[in-house]
């Protein structure tokens, strides 16, 4: 199983708590950015794109800490920027751990052997790794060659020193589902607790804009990836977000399930998307027009959006919002081969490469704040 099972039941009885007090909008995880720094540069990115004086910003622990009391969700992620830049980051994860939250650290892993003796490990840490895909593919979605055999030898360090690890894939228009399926056997054999995968995001400000994904690319991509599925594969997901991903499933975004809170506060709408701040998290709730987000809103920032950031909560939310929600939930667990002939075929579509390297690395050198992320 992919979830522990103490943490299974935390995020249970959080969400049925919610319902029996009649909440029609919670948060499930909180997205906290203490910083935007990275040290890639890579070309799907839109959280990077600062001047240098935003990007040596960081949120202090006291600041962090007193936005996850304000949100009160049982599980926070900690994305960026590179987190591991952060000069107090295992203060930060101290003070997570203390009040019992899940805390997800995503990093590019570059870092981590030289850091990870700040750390100790916990049944509420789990290292996140950034990976996406097999080496050759990694390396030109990260824009930096070698990149797959760094984040590898950080994730083989944390595991000796009995550290959770997942990994976090983001899949753009060209990828290579053959070659993703045997990323997931990769990564098996490591020996990672689980695995996320979600399509990319069209940030406004990404250097790469062609090649980001549509709906119903997303779907046939998806589909073509997760049928036929391999036993031994763990997913560290909603088994309802990924029907939805393979196009099984319909839902309405749900962007207050995963609010963020960085360097500016609490963002509006989402992750995602930058239409304003609110200093407090009631006012974030109470002041985001939420109507005007989602597909169903007609909103064109939200016309291909799937990602795991608005729709995993929905799906969490399905499973507890009906016998019929939870019963699909148990079933997806449980069959979840999902054999597909027509899927198969689809693996054997020849793709065109996404990028060169040496493109990527144009792309990369054309990036105005570099200096900022060395």
């Amino acid at each position: 199983m992919a979830v522990p099972i103490s943490q299974m039941w935390t995020v249970a009885t959080y969400v049925l708590r919610q319902k029996l007090a009649g909440r029609k909008r919670y948060p499930l995880v909180m997205m906290l950015e203490p910083l935007f720094q990275c040290n890639l540069a890579c070309a799907g990115c839109g959280k990077i794109q600062y001047p240098t004086h935003i990007l040596k910003r960081e949120l202090s622990p006291e600041e962090c800490l007193h936005a996850v009391d304000e949100c009160g969700t049982p599980i926070v992620a900690v994305p960026g920027g590179e987190p591991l830049m952060h000069t107090q980051i295992h203060k930060i994860v101290e003070g997570l751990i203390a009040r019992r939250k899940y805390v997800y650290l995503c990093t590019n892993a570059l870092l981590l052997k030289e850091r990870i003796h700040l750390f100790t490990p916990s049944k509420y840490l789990t290292f996140n790794v950034h990976m996406d895909g097999q080496r050759e593919y990694h390396d030109l979605s990260v824009c930096r060659e070698g990149g797959y055999d760094e984040a590898l030898e950080g994730i083989r360090e944390a595991l000796k020193r009995g550290f959770r690890v997942t990994t976090n894939t983001t899949l753009f228009d060209g990828t290579n589902s053959k070659s993703v399926r045997a990323f997931f056997d990769e990564m098996t054999e490591l020996g990672v607790e689980g695995m996320t995968v979600s399509p990319g995001y069209s940030y406004e400000k990404a250097p790469d804009q062609q090649h980001f994904l549509g709906r119903a690319r997303t779907r046939r991509l998806f589909n073509a990836i997760l049928s036929n599925r391999k036993p031994q594969w763990r997913f560290n997901m909603s088994p309802l977000f990924l029907e939805f991903l393979m196009g099984k499933r319909h839902y309405a975004c749900t962007p207050w399930g995963m609010p963020t809170y960085n360097i500016f506060g609490w963002q509006k709408p989402c992750y995602l998307l930058q239409d304003g701040y609110a200093d407090t998290f009631q006012e974030l709730i109470e002041s985001t027009e939420w109507d005007n987000y989602g597909t169903e809103s007609g909103n064109p920032k939200c016309a291909n959006c799937m990602v795991h950031s608005g729709y995993e909560a929905s799906a969490v939310n399905d499973t507890f919002s009906s016998w019929r929600g939870f019963l699909a939930t148990v079933r997806a667990t449980v069959f979840s081969r999902y054999p597909d002939e027509a899927a198969l075929a689809l693996l054997n579509e020849p793709v065109k490469p996404v990028h060169s390297y040496e493109s990527l690395v144009q792309i990369q050198a054309a990036q105005p704040f570099e200096e900022a992320r060395s």
